[in-house]
């Protein structure tokens, strides 16, 4: 059947695109960070200040703070350790002979991060060490539309390499320096979000940064941030044709990053910093190792970024800063403001498809930047949809159904008797392979399907609104699903709740074919008990095709014809209750040849085999 599968897909990868102007609805808290810190290379250890001007926009009086305070993670007996002793499939980069390798950490291979004094506003306040969370006590509230400073010493050890952050990675970078320095935990609409760092995902409150980083002179750093003194620190950032000359063993970088909700920085003395300049786009850094493994395919990477970059900002928005830098680090792949960290000993196209990903969420996390805890799927799967059809074009794979590995992990998922609802919290869980799916496979298709709903423009037009409308806001689910009932003009309610909230899967099925007189009665059925609206494909034995649309009644609205190409009829809508649906085609039945229940393959449909009526061979 596939020739009734492939009708779909130069449409999408057609659609046009549009710009809205923003709106302004939410409040946003905001705070400015000055840092200055000296790690010692040899210890792995680092100490530093940090000046904090909080900006209380919210109509609440605080009386208290959070700080969150990762590096605690990295010790036996911390919730990360504890949860990964105990979840039924642990990640495999977090285990070594079955075991947990934060349980087997030393004193000077462990991590930790942690508050040697602080004030607020030349005060000093009380503070508490919880874990992961720093929990402080005022020393005078922060009113509604009211400022504080709050000034930290503070001092921290780089753990051993195990997730995202660390030294000594397998691929021998030194440094991988995320989630490393006190950061103040977000508070929003929906109050305090200081979730403890167990397993995954973070959400922070943008500000600007200026951070200030003393190290061993020959390594080379890269990561969130514009450099501000390039010709005192060489390696790679000062003018072409320019020599710089240093003094002592070290050097001090200053760079300054304004309005993000991170900062990552990584450092290596066997980087190789190369720049690539985008014609019409932002200053594109890449920091590599010097080993000739690596190098071809970090060259090759290089222009294949640059198309990447362009790709989602005329298809999402305009990236909004000045400079993107991908890093080898880490242990797979994690984004961060304005940059990366990729491991870097991969195949060109395993290394092209993690730096789309990861560069990617540069707008659905870093722009947008919804709480990952509570609604990693917006992230993760959002992400995923727009890096898969990034890679679709910039690879040229050309395939019928970009996001195929998307479903697969989907009816996997469903299959496995697994799955709990997209609204988990993402360290809830009972397995991480339920957490992947739902996160990344599940929040793909909630676009794609979407895509089937509304139409395929409209989708596209939703997207660009969704950006423009909520960039640096923080949407919740009920953004993206308001902007795509404004665009389509039709009710989501149902798809947001069925989708997201609960694990209601999708079955239509074409019950019966019958002789109707000259016609052909069909008669259809829905199995599951999430409702959608269905597309059908009829082909005749000479060879024609039409659709037949049947809207969903509680959509209150249409879509408009996906295939302009063919003939449509839209039928009466489907109200949901009614476990069955009558229509009637206007041939005899020896004349259909086929008929087919979605032919794009985009409605997730748990059963495929129901969904085609193939006519008896003579």
């Amino acid at each position: 059947m596939k020739h009734l599968k492939s009708i779909f897909f130069s449409a999408f990868l057609g659609g046009s695109f549009f710009l809205t102007a923003q709106n302004n609805t939410y409040w946003q808290q905001h705070v400015d960070y000055t840092m200055d810190v000296e790690m010692d290379v040899k210890t792995f250890q680092y100490s530093g200040t940090q000046k904090l001007v909080y900006t209380n926009n919210s109509p609440d009086e605080l009386s208290r703070v959070f700080y969150h305070l990762y590096y605690n993670a990295f010790q036996p007996g911390s919730e990360m350790d504890i949860r990964l002793q105990n979840i039924k499939d642990p990640d495999k980069r977090m285990m070594e002979d079955d075991k947990s390798r934060i349980a087997s950490l030393s004193e000077t291979e462990i991590g930790y991060l942690h508050a040697k004094s602080l004030t607020q506003d030349g005060q000093p306040v009380t503070f508490t060490e919880e874990g992961t969370i720093l929990v402080v006590d005022l020393a005078k509230p922060i009113p509604s539309g009211g400022k504080t400073t709050l000034e930290m010493t503070f001092e921290g050890q780089v753990p051993e390499q195990i997730r995202r952050a660390g030294r000594n990675s397998k691929e021998g970078v030194a440094l991988s320096m995320s989630q490393w320095y006190p950061k103040l935990s977000e508070y929003d609409f929906e109050g305090w979000h200081p979730n403890p760092y167990i397993a995954r995902e973070f959400h922070g409150v943008w500000g600007d940064f200026d951070v200030k980083l003393t190290l061993d002179k020959d390594y080379t750093v890269g990561g969130t941030g514009y450099l501000r003194n390039p010709q005192e620190i060489g390696h790679g950032y000062e003018a072409p044709d320019t020599k710089v000359k240093t003094k002592g063993k070290t050097l001090t970088w200053h760079f300054k990053a304004p309005n993000v909700h991170d900062f990552m920085w990584a450092a290596d003395p066997e980087y190789i910093h190369d720049v690539y300049e985008m014609e019409d786009g932002p200053t594109l850094h890449f920091l590599y190792k010097d080993n000739p493994d690596f190098i071809e395919n970090w060259k090759k990477l290089q222009p294949k970024t640059a198309e990447a970059m362009a790709f989602f900002s005329k298809n999402v928005g305009k990236y909004p800063y000045d400079q993107y830098s991908v890093i080898q680090g880490g242990d797979g792949g994690m984004e961060y403001a304005m940059s990366t960290l990729i491991t870097g000993g991969r195949e060109l196209g395993s290394l092209v498809g993690v730096m789309a990903h990861e560069m990617a969420h540069s707008w659905f996390q870093h722009v947008l930047a919804t709480n990952e805890s509570e609604h990693e799927w917006m992230d993760e799967g959002f992400t995923s949809f727009i890096s898969s059809l990034c890679m679709n074009e910039i690879m040229d794979r050309n395939k019928e159904n970009p996001f195929q590995g998307s479903y697969r992990g989907y009816f996997a998922l469903v299959n496995s008797g697994l799955e709990m609802p997209q609204s988990t919290h993402a360290d809830r869980y009972t397995t991480n392979f339920a957490y992947g799916v739902a996160a990344y496979s599940k929040g793909s298709i909630f676009l794609s399907q979407l895509g089937y709903i509304i139409g395929q423009d409209k989708l596209m037009e939703t997207i660009h609104k969704y950006f423009e409308d909520f960039k640096f806001k923080h949407p919740v689910p009920n953004d993206i699903k308001r902007t795509a009932e404004k665009v389509s003009g039709m009710e989501l309610n149902w798809y947001l709740t069925d989708w997201t909230q609960t694990t209601n899967t999708i079955d239509y099925g074409i019950k019966s074919v019958e002789t109707d007189g000259e016609n052909t009665k069909v008669t259809m059925e829905r199995i599951g008990e999430m409702p959608m609206p269905l597309d059908i494909l009829v082909v005749g034995k000479d060879g024609t095709q039409e659709t037949y649309y049947v809207p969903l009644r509680m959509m209150y609205g249409e879509k408009d014809n996906p295939y302009p190409n063919l003939k449509r009829t839209v039928l009466e809508d489907w109200p949901w209750a009614y476990p069955t649906y009558e229509f009637t085609l206007d041939m005899p039945l020896e004349n259909v040849e086929a008929i087919m229940i979605d032919p794009s393959q985009l409605m997730a449909d748990v059963d495929g085999e129901n969904n085609v009526y193939q006519a008896e061979e003579e």
